[in-house]
C-alpha cells in the first residue's frame, strides 16, 4: 500500500495566527481534543472536525491541520495511541491509551 501524502504545513499566515493563541486558548483546544478521543479507534479527521465544530470560543482562521498537530503531540507524549499514518489525519485512527492494571 502506498503511503498517503502528509497533511500540508501551516502557512506563514496560519502560523502567525496560531502563535497569537494564549495559554488558556491552547489549554481549551487540548482539553476539547482529548474529550473527543474515546477508548475505541476513530479517524483523526473526525476527532478534529468534531472538536472544531464544538469549540465555543473557537478562534476563526485556525485550520484543521493545527488541531491535528496538537493530536500528534499527544501521540508523542503517549497519552493517545495511533494506528495508520500519523502525518495524514485522513489515514490515521486514534484512541486513548489503554490503561493496564
Amino acid at each position: 500500500m502506498e503511503t498517503p501524502p502528509p497533511d500540508p504545513e501551516l502557512t506563514e499566515a496560519q502560523r502567525s495566527l496560531v502563535n497569537k493563541l494564549t495559554e488558556s486558548q491552547l489549554a481549551e483546544i487540548d482539553r476539547a481534543l482529548l474529550d473527543n478521543v474515546s477508548s475505541r479507534y476513530q479517524k483523526m479527521a473526525k476527532i478534529v472536525g468534531v472538536t472544531m465544530s464544538g469549540l465555543e470560543n473557537r478562534v476563526p482562521g485556525i485550520p484543521d491541520i493545527f488541531y491535528a498537530e496538537r493530536l500528534r503531540e499527544f501521540i508523542r507524549s503517549g497519552e493517545i495511541e495511533a494506528e495508520g499514518h500519523t502525518l495524514s489525519m485522513r489515514y490515521c485512527e486514534l484512541r486513548m491509551r489503554a490503561v493496564v492494571a
